[in-house]
């Protein structure tokens, strides 16, 4: 059976939203090991946030049966929305930072206080600053960009589930 052009503009959008996923992934690898900006533990929070959307988009792009479709999109919706609200959290603490900040450990003293079982989870946990701002772009840091990309996914997810809840 031959899709229409109609029938395949949700997957196009849907496997959109992964590939555009995978680029904002790839944008924050550079920054960590190419500018050296390090991770804290709520980018680290926010970059699972994109992996699982990314998955979930792409995979969901692959159906073509419309349930499917609609559970995906309401998946990547709440998945982006937990995504916006830890950038939005990061936002609120970069705007106004709390007297005494504690976001996570050093990564050599990790390494040298834990035996290594304990040491590597603590590694992904990331290690920077929560409040602390490294980079910007037209005034925005990345928790901001990072909220205004899972606010747009988000909006894009919603309007997925709802045009298809509503075609026959």
């Amino acid at each position: 059976m031959l899709l229409t052009y109609f029938d395949t503009m949700p997957r196009r959008l849907l496997a959109l939203t992964a590939g555009v996923c995978v680029a904002l992934l790839a944008f924050g690898l550079y920054l960590q090991h190419v500018v050296g900006l390090e991770p804290c533990p709520m980018c680290i929070v926010q970059r699972y946030a994109l992996v699982l959307v990314a998955i979930v988009a792409g995979v969901t792009a692959l159906a073509s049966r419309k349930p499917v479709l609609i559970v995906g999109a309401g998946l990547m919706l709440l998945v982006a929305g937990f995504g916006a609200f830890v950038a939005a959290r990061q936002s609120f603490l970069q705007w106004y930072p709390p007297e005494v900040t504690s976001c996570g450990r050093d990564f050599y003293g990790m390494i040298e206080t834990f035996p290594l079982q304990r040491a590597i989870p603590m590694i992904f946990k990331g290690g920077g600053d929560c409040t602390k701002v490294d980079w910007t772009f037209l005034g925005g840091s990345i928790a901001n960009w990072s909220f205004v990309c899972f606010a747009i996914i988000s909006l894009v997810a919603l309007t997925l589930v709802t045009r298809l809840a509503r075609q026959r």
